[in-house]
């Protein structure tokens, strides 16, 4: 059974570079079913940022990819933008660790800024390291974190989040940072989870899971808000890694191939969760007849 013509594919996490696919892999995606992107920003010339204007470029980067993407592919693009939050480890030992905090503080505001100019629809990907830092470093990531939450809080939009995988006591961990913040905990999206962990058990956290089939077929009944993502890193020196951008258009056809009741269940990630969390409802271009 086709998918119905009204219903977006929708990819909500990947990375493209203008040095890697790019525009070609946006093609490929097309291709295979898939409507729409959520564009993550990331560094594109191998070096930490270590100025504002640093972040600048890497977010402009990003805005000019997806107009491309747009105008080519007729793929919809919407960017996410933040500095990633491994960067303050890394320029912390270049500047100074108060230096490398204020930096990045600015660097989140400017991408809040770019939220409100409607440039971007999330501030992304913050967060905390997944492996061990030194306890100073650690209570600045902590600091930063709190800082981006309260800028979703005034830009009104989601915050996209790195971090370790999470199990029930890390989601409402993470809900509870949120909520001091003053953003409410579904405006939390914990990009590439990997594990289902129940809806009473992630404090109203949002999960963007990872499209691997097994992972796929355990969530599709949840509820939601929640979305799929491939994490695609458009890296030529790991091709497909972590998903290829077609994996989760050729999931929804397979899905669809199980009838009427499975391709409803492809409304909550490609859709509802998009309305209750981003507040907008991704448009759809006609693909044929049902």
């Amino acid at each position: 059974m086709p998918l119905p013509t009204d219903l977006p594919v929708v990819d909500h996490h990947c990375h493209l570079s203008p040095s890697g696919e790019g525009v070609g892999a946006a093609r490929r995606f097309a291709a295979a079913g898939g409507t729409h992107l959520l564009l993550a920003t990331q560094n594109y010339r191998g070096t930490v940022p270590r100025t504002i204007e640093d972040y600048r470029d890497q977010f402009d980067t990003t805005f000019r990819l997806a107009e491309s993407i747009r105008t080519e592919t007729g793929v919809e693009v919407r960017c996410v933008v933040a500095p990633y939050p491994i960067d303050l480890v890394h320029v912390a030992p270049l500047i100074g660790l108060e230096p490398a905090l204020a930096l990045h503080r600015e660097a989140l505001d400017l991408a809040g800024r770019f939220v409100r100019e409607g440039r971007a629809v999330a501030l992304g990907e913050v967060g905390l390291p997944h492996f061990p830092v030194e306890e100073p470093v650690r209570h600045a990531c902590e600091s930063a974190l709190d800082h981006a939450f309260s800028v979703a809080r005034e830009a009104d939009c989601p915050a996209v989040v790195h971090s370790a995988d999470l199990d029930g006591e890390g989601y409402r961990s993470l809900a509870a940072r949120a909520q001091r913040a003053g953003l409410p905990s579904h405006r939390v999206v914990k990009h590439f989870a990997r594990t289902n962990v129940p809806d009473a058990d992630r404090g109203g956290v949002t999960p963007s899971y990872l499209a691997r089939r097994e992972l796929v077929n355990d969530v599709l009944d949840q509820e939601g808000p929640w979305f799929f993502e491939t994490d695609f890193l458009d890296d030529p020196a790991r091709p497909g890694a972590v998903l290829d951008l077609a994996t989760i258009p050729r999931r929804a056809s397979a899905i669809a191939e199980r009838g009427l009741d499975a391709i409803e269940r492809l409304w909550v990630p490609f859709v509802r969760s998009f309305e209750m969390v981003y507040g907008w409802r991704p448009e759809v271009p006609k693909r044929g007849s049902a």
